[in-house]
């Protein structure tokens, strides 16, 4: 593999101009394919196999007049303290408003609440539902207006006017702030890392290319593909982090190469087969991770998977090609302005570029980098600064052991917006379970009485409060009732009665000859907790799996691959416990714009596993393989950790900084999921990079000496040899010059 990366860097760097227009065309074809496809689908929401989603099935099938997928709102009012919402002139302002909503765009129908008694018992309040003809994804503005000003109206009629429901408008929408506060931080640690406004450049240029490229080929097959334009959130977020990484990976490998004396085509050519082997396998663990959500068989979460696997490809296809070609036009304006002055005019004769890399090794061994001087510290005292760096985790973990999963809802939004206060208004005037009723469907030949009988049994359940009367379908095969719980949507008890109700379907279905199923909002967020929780241990196994045994390839060990999956683990299991505490328990909830503390979305441990299980290899990748090269060219065990850590940790550190920017940025959003995964990944970033790679990494290397490269001689035959240090590549090289092992024995001795 470095042999054929090598001679594609080459190529790309000889051929830039060639190389830079066929990037400029993907660009710009992307753009207007993008520009020109038809609008992407409104978001759909689906969970194939569960109860839930059967039922909502025959619900479409049997009461298709019903908009079964329509938005709807629940407009709460409350009258003047001291009056009954049921007097003349309260009901007279009542009903002006469920007229004016009425008239509104969109709207299929609303309930008078004094025709459905919904009113409470001490008749201080009323709700209305506004049933809409389309989706809440395909509301208007115009639509959210009216409601608005329906609201406005009320309330300056003297009513207590909130609304809930899909209908209503979250004020949500990513805003941008993230990324630019991401690529901000990121150019000040690039500039700060090469010394360099051009090198700095480079990396940023070519992610934004990657991120275009990504984004235009999610929209223009997002017709054709079913991509919403939520979809590409996560693409967005992981294809500007990676992309800037990769690019900064071959960069400094670059510029390492000319520092030692190599030819500018030969130095970009070592780059692209060193680095850019790194690359290829941290792209590859990242993409495994992503497109391995498809295992949890929600397609929502299958598609972002893959939209952001495709552009974390296109990242690396940018790192291997594009980042070449750019160095070819400006070969030593990348280098700091103290070195320029070196590799001025004609490149180096093979005679000086050896008296450069002699030059070069002097200077390793007198000035001693920070990363070498932190490797040597850690070779030294490596069972202390181990035992320190997983006892410091482990207590970051502790929260994690209280992980309350559970989705987003009204009752868990900011006290101030009119979903949480109509939220809280119905459960003080109509009780908690009243925000979370259950939807149950009743299909067979006479589905009139099996509901009737149903609905009977049902009420002498524990933990029911309520259960309406039935209303079946024009054709009486299918009916509806409602049962309204004692406790709130997100209860133990309420799960606990969902489960219990199905259990008796069975009995149901032998007494009246009817199949019995739960659905609703609460039950579908149970089914969908539940089916995550389900698949939560076969993706860990897949991807942990075929990481596995990419890393036993690059490595060409047992050991280093099994150390990197529990180093995740640990790292993985901290930034949950820090999540845990911010956002559940509300520890520095205003440092972090938290609103409402509340249970932890139940999508963000598998979207953490995946998403930083990949970055966690890259780390692993980038810092690992340069100890690997050492190693194979002469190195001892201590002393290819100290030249892993001279030569990548403060690239690693770099990497790390820019993804914890980019990801730290998406905290300011006001959607909640994003604030959480960003700060989640954030903190998963800090962890894994600074105290598992660059402290508890060299701390095993020192404890296991050569038994860290050991592997059994069977398996080394059967495993490809992929030449990821590029031995192949001292033939190649122009100057004949064979790869010298640089050694550190002052810092290690």
């Amino acid at each position: 593999m470095a042999t054929f990366l090598y001679k594609l860097g080459r190529l790309a760097f000889r051929r830039r101009w060639l190389m830079l227009l066929l990037w400029v065309v993907i660009f710009c074809g992307a753009g207007v394919a993008a520009s020109s496809a038809p609008m992407p689908p409104a978001d759909t929401f689906s969970m194939p196999g569960t109860e839930s989603q059967k039922a909502f099935d025959l619900l479409k099938e049997k009461f298709p007049a019903a908009s079964a997928d329509g938005a709807s709102a629940r407009i709460v009012v409350r009258a003047p303290q001291g009056e009954k919402v049921s007097a003349p002139a309260q009901k007279d302002k009542v009903a002006a408003l469920v007229k004016q909503l009425k008239a509104s765009p969109q709207v299929a129908s609303v309930s008078d609440p004094f025709a459905t008694q919904a009113v409470s018992k001490d008749g201080t309040t009323a709700y209305a539902i506004a049933t809409y003809k389309v989706s809440a994804t395909e509301l208007g503005d115009k639509a959210h207006d009216a409601l608005d000003d329906a609201l406005a109206k009320a309330r300056a009629d003297g009513l207590t006017a909130e609304a809930g429901g899909d209908a209503v408008k979250i004020e949500a929408a990513m805003s941008g702030t993230g990324e630019k506060i991401g690529i901000l931080v990121s150019a000040v640690v690039l500039v700060l890392t090469f010394g360099s406004v051009i090198a700095a450049g480079m990396p940023l240029l070519t992610a934004l290319i990657c991120v275009g490229v990504g984004i235009s080929a999610i929209t223009a097959l997002g017709s054709t593909l079913g991509l919403s334009s939520t979809t590409s959130t996560l693409a967005m977020m992981l294809g500007l982090a990676v992309g800037i990484d990769y690019a900064l990976f071959i960069v400094s490998r670059y510029r390492a190469e000319l520092t030692e004396g190599r030819d500018r085509a030969d130095a970009a050519g070592r780059a692209v087969g060193t680095a850019g082997s790194a690359v290829v396998f941290a792209g590859l663990t990242v993409i495994v991770a992503l497109a391995g959500l498809a295992v949890v068989n929600i397609p929502m979460l299958t598609k972002m998977g893959m939209a952001a696997a495709g552009t974390v490809a296109i990242a690396v296809l940018v790192a291997l090609t594009l980042v070449p070609a750019l160095l070819g036009f400006a070969p030593v304006k990348v280098l700091a302005r103290r070195d320029r002055a070196r590799f001025s005019g004609k490149p180096l004769s093979p005679r000086r570029q050896r008296r450069a890399a002699k030059r070069a090794e002097k200077d390793a061994r007198r000035k001693p980098n920070l990363g070498s001087r932190w490797a040597s510290y850690v070779l030294r005292h490596p069972i202390a600064v181990l035992l320190v760096a997983v006892v410091g985790l482990g207590a970051v973990a502790v929260p994690a052991a209280s992980l309350e999963l559970g989705l987003p809802g009204e009752g868990t939004m900011a006290p101030d917006t009119t979903q949480r206060k109509a939220y809280d208004m119905l459960s003080e005037s109509f009780g908690a379970g009243f925000n979370g009723p259950l939807m149950i469907t009743v299909e067979g030949p006479d589905a009139a009485a099996a509901a009737k009988t149903v609905g009977e049994r049902l009420a002498e359940q524990d933990g029911v409060a309520v259960v309406t009367p039935a209303t079946p379908n024009e054709a009486g095969d299918t009916a509806i009732l409602n049962v309204v719980p004692t406790t709130g949507p997100t209860d133990a008890a309420t799960e606990d009665l969902v489960r219990s109700i199905r259990a008796l379907s069975d009995g149901f279905q032998a007494d009246t000859g009817a199949e019995v199923l739960v659905t609703g909002q609460t039950a579908m967020f149970i089914d969908f907790s539940q089916t995550l929780n389900d698949a939560l241990l076969p993706y860990l196994a897949l991807v942990v799996g075929l990481a596995f045994l990419l890393l036993m390839i690059v490595f060409r060990s047992i050991l280093v691959p099994l150390k990197a999956a529990l180093g995740f683990l640990l790292s993985v299991t901290a930034a949950l416990g820090a999540v845990v505490a911010v956002f559940q328990w509300g520890w520095l909830a205003d440092v972090f714009g938290v609103d409402q503390p509340s249970p932890i979305m139940s999508t963000m441990p598998i979207f953490m596993i995946g998403v930083v299980f990949g970055l966690a290899m890259d780390y692993e990748v980038f810092l690992v393989t340069r100890m690997r090269e050492a190693y194979v060219h002469g190195a001892r065990p201590s002393e290819a950790v100290v030249t892993g850590f001279r030569y990548g940790g403060r690239v690693v550190a770099a990497a790390a900084a820019i993804m914890i920017s980019v990801f730290s940025g998406f905290i300011v959003e006001d959607n909640d999921f994003i604030k959480m995964i960003g700060f989640g990944l954030a903190a998963a970033v800090l962890f894994d990079a600074f105290i598992v790679r660059m402290t508890i990494v060299p701390a095993l290397f020192a404890l296991l000496g050569k038994s860290a490269w050991w592997l059994p001689r069977w398996l080394d035959k059967l495993l490809p040899n992929l030449d990821v240090e590029g031995e192949k590549l001292s033939r190649l090289a122009p100057s004949g010059q064979v790869a010298t092992p640089r050694r550190e024995r002052a810092l290690v001795d």
